[in-house]
């Protein structure tokens, strides 16, 4: 599981854990952790590249794979917002190994996500200073002139169209990405690739409402298609 940018492992609402408890009672094992910086993890956030990012994804692969009861050829990989993009990348770079991903509110292009989300300025600052601090509403960051560098070297299109295996993506109704649904679906390479809208649902699926009813709309249907393609 790949948490998005500023979140960690139990992701917001701890969505994650409950994610890790639905999979848990189907018989599915799963693996949460911070990438370097965030939650819990040692590292710098400003050292932060997608480059970065995308190696701990590996890291983490590798180190699930070698675990004892997990069985390496039936790995899914999921990921939430930014760590949508990074399962997406992970998946292209270990085609081999990764047999089904599910994202959900993936971001769908690094550079133009990042500049509606933090702004022009944002970029104007970290390249002349090489670095910028940034308040997220949820906590708040620095991160350096090579973070907004590596956003323009990935593309997650292409990715997508080098990864054969099975995708599916996951947005609410009124989610600020699900104008990626449509080309994101197209460029995937795999015959069995699936886009479900949560009606009623934003870009964190409620998590903080007290029914928190779109939350596990979204755990259970992951389940369910890690249950069919794993």
């Amino acid at each position: 599981m790949l948490h998005g940018l500023g979140s960690t492992r139990n992701e917001i609402g701890n969505i994650h854990v409950d994610s890790a408890e639905v999979l848990a009672a189907s018989g599915i094992a799963s693996l949460r952790f911070d990438f370097r910086g965030f939650g819990k993890s040692d590292g710098d956030t400003g050292a932060f590249t997608l480059d970065r990012q995308n190696e701990d994804a590996l890291i983490g692969l590798d180190a699930l794979m070698a675990t004892e009861g997990v069985d390496p050829e039936r790995i899914g990989v999921m990921g939430f917002s930014f760590g949508g993009g990074a399962a997406i990348e992970l998946a292209a770079a270990r085609p081999d190994a990764v047999r089904s991903v599910v994202v959900w509110s993936p971001v769908g292009d690094y550079v133009a996500d990042m500049l509606d989300s933090l702004g022009q300025d944002a970029f104007d600052r970290a390249a002349e200073e090489g670095i910028v601090g940034l308040d997220l509403g949820w906590r708040t960051m620095a991160l350096k002139k090579g973070f907004f560098d590596s956003l323009f070297a990935h593309d997650l299109l292409a990715a997508l169209a080098a990864y054969p295996g099975p995708f599916m993506m996951i947005n609410g109704e009124d989610d600020f990405y699900r104008e990626y649904a449509a080309p994101m679906i197209e460029a995937a390479a795999g015959a069995d690739k699936k886009a479900l809208l949560i009606e009623g649902a934003d870009h964190i699926f409620h998590v903080y409402t007290p029914s928190r009813s779109k939350a596990f709309e979204v755990i259970e249907a992951t389940v369910k298609r890690f249950i069919e393609t794993l």
